[in-house]
């Protein structure tokens, strides 16, 4: 073919005590790139909807740019692209929109070039996207997005990669106060230094969760769902961070946190009827505050990017 066009869904990333190694894909909007091969080398970015927010066109320089160049530099091909990018996630929001374009565009050039590459193959193209977005290598984002369902990251060299499966009522509600927050100036804001303490507790935190989602044990997920480390620096970068986590929590949910580097705050609850009255509660305290913001809810979604047919961006 010489065109491809790829959807990449939103994603939770950190999931309170797995920093930069825990991570699920939502059942709900996503962004989507558009590959159309061109017999001339060069690569040109022709179209970006969905934002209203300036993004670069030039190529090298935008998340979904960089993930097809490199991708056709590694081929070896003679061709160049034209590449269309359809954002469906608005821009420092926390649910992965840097991700979702870059693994968009690394899932569509792999198609239009037929290179055949399978989905782990094409993580290291679509890190070069999300380098330009956080200045930093981390995939908690990437990988849900690129594989669906949630997946832990066991480790960066080489990355291993493992798909945990979640259980089957554990349902997401996302409240996104409508304030921009992007990941290198948040990442800036973590501590450089953690004590022993708090490396301890979030080990077990992590661990907690992990063993949580496996025997669909939904009191020790919520048991575990605690961030010492990136939350206590984060959260107060959002408008009613602490509001919302505790209206969440009087609702029922199970836990509460920051989703990826905010300013989205996400709540996982065991059923869709206490995920909605999360949704209520959470936003509730942002009208207290006169905060604009906007909520959905979720179930873990078990599909992570896929080709479109006859569409595109």
């Amino acid at each position: 073919m010489d065109s491809a066009t790829a959807f990449a869904p939103a994603s939770v990333s950190n999931v309170a005590s797995g920093f930069d190694i825990m991570g699920f894909a939502l059942d709900g909007p996503g962004d989507t790139v558009t590959v159309r091969l061109t017999r001339t080398p060069g690569f040109t970015i022709t179209k970006i909807t969905g934002t209203t927010a300036a993004l670069p066109f030039e190529p090298d320089l935008n998340t979904a740019g960089a993930p097809v160049i490199a991708l056709f530099r590694h081929a070896g091909t003679s061709f160049g692209a034209e590449i269309e990018i359809r954002k469906g996630l608005p821009l420092g929001s926390g649910i992965g929109s840097s991700a979702a374009s870059a693994i968009a565009a690394a899932f569509a050039a792999n198609a239009a070039l037929g290179a055949g590459l399978t989905g782990e193959e094409l993580l290291p193209f679509a890190i070069e996207g999300e380098k330009i977005a956080s200045g930093a290598v981390h995939v908690d984002n990437l990988s849900p997005s690129l594989l669906g369902g949630f997946v832990l990251v066991r480790g960066y060299g080489p990355i291993d990669l493992v798909k945990i499966p979640p259980p089957d009522d554990l349902w997401c509600t996302i409240v996104r106060p409508h304030i921009e927050i992007r990941t290198k100036e948040s990442r800036q804001a973590l501590p450089k230094q953690v004590p022993l303490k708090d490396v301890v507790t979030q080990t077990g935190n992590a661990a907690g969760l992990i063993a949580g989602l496996l025997t669909s044990d939904y009191a020790l997920i919520g048991r575990s769902l605690h961030d010492v480390i990136a939350e206590p620096a984060r959260g107060p970068m959002i408008p009613g961070f602490q509001a919302m986590k505790e209206a969440a929590m009087r609702a029922g949910a199970l836990g509460c946190s920051i989703s990826g580097s905010g300013p989205s705050v996400f709540a996982l609850s065991r059923g869709k009827k206490t995920a909605e009255g999360a949704s209520d509660a959470m936003s509730a305290a942002l009208d207290a505050i006169g905060c604009a913001h906007s909520r959905s809810v979720s179930l873990i979604s078990p599909v992570g990017a896929r080709l479109c047919s006859g569409e595109t961006a």
